[in-house]
């Protein structure tokens, strides 16, 4: 098995370094304080346990995996003798460009870097580095060990052994994946679930319906097993207006544009479920 270096240990990133471990591979976690790591591992630790207490792996594995992975502040430390590093820092391409930066500076040769980013081009993460045939899309779907899809993003300049190293990766920790062959801003499923979560919200915004009836159309319309505004309250309402601002930012598509509503829940604070308040109220 390999060594995986997971920069960011929020949600996605303890995620990702949860199945890698789980899969059998040493893990390096890392995230800019010791705080936001306790949080990952507690995380990691209490999704475990759930497999555990629902007989899907035992209490040995369960402690065999978290064994396996270990945590840094320290990037370089943590990137230097990986052979696959997944960022899953914060949706802003300046703070991708920090990571990649160094990433380029201190991985191996024959590392494979690759962003768990939703909507950002690859080709644009990748321009900071010197090996942008390296740099490949693996989008994870949150929560990641749940949620059995793996996006890969060809680059302009990814190459083909990337992207196989990428697949090989995701499928041994479970994950089926599909490929993005064009580089475009949201891929495919972030273009999909934020076209749909505009309109979702557009709706709701101008007293067309509730947050709960459109939730409610969806699932029993489309079969759909969560309504838009749902999902984004579980994976975060600032996450879905960073996504739909870098789409339109990319596209100038009006289709994307962030509605207002969307926009002052985020100034408001109004996350979703990591702050009890979203488009529903999780108190």
């Amino acid at each position: 098995m390999s060594t995986v270096a997971v920069v960011g240990a929020g949600l996605m990133g303890a995620g990702i370094a949860q199945v890698a471990a789980v899969a059998g591979h040493d893990v390096v976690m890392r995230d800019v304080g010791e705080e936001q790591l306790a949080r990952g591992r507690a995380g990691i630790r209490a999704s475990l346990d759930r497999f555990v207490a629902k007989d899907r792996m035992t209490a040995r594995d369960a402690e065999t995996a978290l064994a396996r992975i270990r945590t840094t502040t320290n990037l370089e430390e943590a990137a230097t003798g990986a052979d696959l590093v997944v960022e899953a820092v914060f949706e802003q391409i300046e703070v991708k460009h920090a990571v990649f930066g160094v990433l380029d500076r201190v991985c191996k040769p024959e590392a494979i870097l690759a962003s768990n980013t939703s909507a950002i081009p690859i080709t644009s993460i990748a321009a900071v580095t010197q090996r942008p045939e390296s740099v490949v899309g693996t989008h994870f779907f949150s929560p990641v060990p749940m949620m059995q899809l793996c996006e890969l993003v060809r680059g302009l300049k990814t190459s083909e052994a990337t992207v196989a190293a990428a697949r090989g990766f995701a499928e041994s920790v479970g994950k089926t994946c599909i490929v993005v062959n064009r580089d475009v801003a949201g891929f495919v499923t972030t273009r999909l679930i934020a076209a749909l979560t505009v309109q979702a919200i557009s709706l709701v915004e101008s007293g067309v319906v509730s947050a709960q009836d459109l939730d409610t159309a969806c699932r029993l319309g489309f079969g759909h097993k969560m309504g838009p505004l749902e999902t984004a309250d579980l994976t975060g309402v600032d996450i879905m207006l960073n996504a739909t601002r870098n789409i339109y930012a990319d596209t100038a598509n009006e289709t994307f544009f962030p509605p207002e509503l969307l926009q002052r829940m985020v100034v408001a604070g109004d996350l979703g479920r990591k702050t009890g308040q979203g488009f529903y109220n999780y108190d």
